[in-house]
């Protein structure tokens, strides 16, 4: 296996019935993983093969298109070894919830905190899990598809006004 793939190869030794796919494009590495491991793997990834940083966290809504409809998205660095590694995490619409990277990463914090606030996505155990750029009284999370494309209650966007 390529040195760029060596995180995956160590994901599928040690957690074998938790890795759902490996793909690799343009020489990055994707390992998607079950939602009940993830902290494990997390901490496997930070602890055992230096992957000491959480360079982001975001979410996909695949709404219509994939059986789960969100992946959430874990981009990882290792700066002492000069590699990334990306972990994707399917989450259902119906539960749209998953552990909390905090403990792990501190980083996690505000990168969480933008996921549930742009897509609704609940992190079981965040310190302070509550909405970071839209206002508290906002009605719906922007970056779901099926958000209205002016808002909530908005009149439709007619041109520009001159």
């Amino acid at each position: 296996m390529a040195d760029n793939n060596r995180a995956a190869a160590r994901l599928k030794e040690q957690f074998p019935s938790s890795i759902l796919d490996i793909t690799e494009f343009r020489g990055e590495t994707a390992v998607t993983v079950l939602s009940r491991d993830i902290l494990e793997i997390l901490l496997f990834l930070k602890k055992s093969l230096r992957y000491e940083m959480l360079t982001d966290l975001t979410a996909i809504d695949y709404m219509g298109k994939k059986e789960e409809r969100f992946m959430v998205v874990y981009q990882l660095t290792s700066i002492s070894c000069k590699e990334r590694v990306r972990i994707k995490v399917p989450v259902a619409e119906d539960d749209c919830t998953i552990r909390s990277a905090t403990a792990i990463w501190q980083t996690a914090n505000w990168l969480e905190r933008e996921v549930y606030d742009l897509f609704g996505i609940n992190f079981e155990n965040h310190p302070d899990l509550q909405r970071i750029l839209m206002t508290p009284d906002w009605e719906g999370h922007p970056l779901r598809k099926d958000y209205p494309l002016q808002g909530p209650d908005r009149e439709p966007y007619k041109g520009r006004l001159s």
